[in-house]
């Protein structure tokens, strides 16, 4: 069994990002800005924005975080067509989920897609569909460059999919069926409803679980060599912690690692290469709009 470490990858593009903001400083270009809206206190939503600040200083992104305790749908909207117009700011980010009194589709389809780094705007994602260029999803994105970077085998391969969000789901199992390195996977997108999903599970070669349920994949649902992919991120109750929470994927992965070839941690899988994209996505609107 092999850890896909996603921190020590995500760390390799940082630094190559990071020699691209230089070159753009000696060339006399613009650096990159990269903005999130944070509605609301849920500490998951908080302790992922920080990390994209962060990130944005470790590669020399200039970045705005624009936090509301509460905000009306059409104060939400009235920044989101502000940060729109805004020339210095090159990508920006409503951070989900929203409170209820707000339509998150609404905000999504008001972001400029040009601007839309998150990848969520539907113009973006049928892009994405047809292989055009556009933002690719970042999480999605971040899966796909961690196989590469890690020199996985796809082609060929069946893979399972759990769970079929327009965030991670639908949009990872049509970039593994295409016709590149990585995809030309033969991919099942499964779901609640799905028949038979333990064995339908248990014949993959490559197992990708987003469904959001603690522990949800268990050893006898996985072959022996199998690749497995763990996007959960759950908070547990662990008195254990200083802050008395903990991060649980959807795999148990004491159980599960034995029989894996090579599986993601919780934390530090998936995570850290989600961020990894988002910042590709930064650098590459600037070039999406010739800047």
């Amino acid at each position: 069994m092999q850890l896909l470490d996603g921190k020590a990858t995500a760390q390799e593009i940082r630094e190559e990002l990071r020699q691209a903001v230089e070159v753009r400083k000696k060339n006399g270009t613009k650096v990159p800005h990269l903005a999130a809206i944070l509605v609301g206190n849920d500490g998951g939503s908080l302790t992922y924005v920080n990390a994209k600040v962060k990130a944005c200083q470790q590669i020399g992104f200039e970045s705005s975080l624009i936090r509301y305790d509460d905000i009306s749908e059409e104060a939400l909207l009235a920044k989101v067509h502000e940060l729109n117009n805004d020339d210095k700011i090159d990508g920006f980010i409503v951070q989900l989920p929203l409170p209820s009194h707000i339509d998150e589709l609404k905000i999504t389809m008001a972001i400029d897609p040009l601007k839309d780094v998150d990848g969520f705007h539907p113009e973006n994602l049928g892009k994405m569909v047809l292989n055009l260029p556009c933002f690719l999803p970042a999480t999605p994105a971040g899966i796909l460059e961690l196989l590469k970077r890690n020199n996985i085998e796809t082609s060929g391969k069946d893979c399972v999919v759990i769970g079929r969000s327009n965030i991670v789901g639908m949009p990872l199992s049509i970039m593994l069926a295409r016709n590149s390195n990585p995809g030309n996977c033969t991919v099942t997108l499964a779901h609640s409803r799905t028949k038979d999903l333990k064995q339908k599970v248990a014949n993959a070669d490559i197992v990708i679980a987003a469904i959001g349920k603690p522990d949800f994949v268990t050893a006898d649902m996985v072959k022996e060599g199998a690749v497995v992919i763990d996007v959960g991120t759950t908070r547990v109750d662990d008195a254990s912690k200083k802050n008395g929470w903990a991060l649980k994927g959807d795999v148990k992965f004491d159980e599960v690692a034995p029989k894996c070839s090579f599986i993601t941690p919780v934390p530090g899988g998936v995570g850290p290469m989600t961020i990894a994209s988002l910042m590709i996505n930064t650098l590459r609107s600037m070039e999406l709009r010739g800047i």
